[in-house]
């Protein structure tokens, strides 16, 4: 069955970085657009970066110039990378296909504080 697995979350002070990693498994990862999203308490989840299978990457306005998605094939895994942070970075981080299945994993906390 389909698992991803977070990591590479924690405690960052305002401007510092962060870089997660998502290991995926139980479908053709590297046929699949792959997006990292982001959830707060009361909100929906927020599609922060998405890399095509081919590698092009989109970010909305909030993050861009700041996140980095990148994909390894060969390890089933893609990457964000997280600079410039901010408070309102703080979330739960999730990797799932884009569009999304209903398979998400345990997600990795990241919070923005000094």
């Amino acid at each position: 069955q389909v698992q991803l697995v977070e990591s590479g979350g924690g405690l960052v002070q305002p401007g510092g970085s962060l870089r997660l990693s998502c290991v995926a498994s139980g479908f053709i990862f590297r046929l699949n657009t792959m997006g990292w999203y982001r959830q707060t308490p009361g909100k929906q989840r927020e599609l922060v970066a998405s890399i095509t299978a081919t590698g092009n990457e989109n970010y909305p306005d909030s993050v861009k110039g700041r996140f980095t998605i990148s994909r390894d094939n060969t390890k089933n895994m893609v990457y964000l990378q997280m600079n410039s942070l901010k408070p309102e970075d703080t979330a739960v981080y999730y990797c799932n296909s884009v569009p999304y299945t209903r398979n998400w994993g345990q997600g990795t906390q990241v919070t923005v504080s000094s």
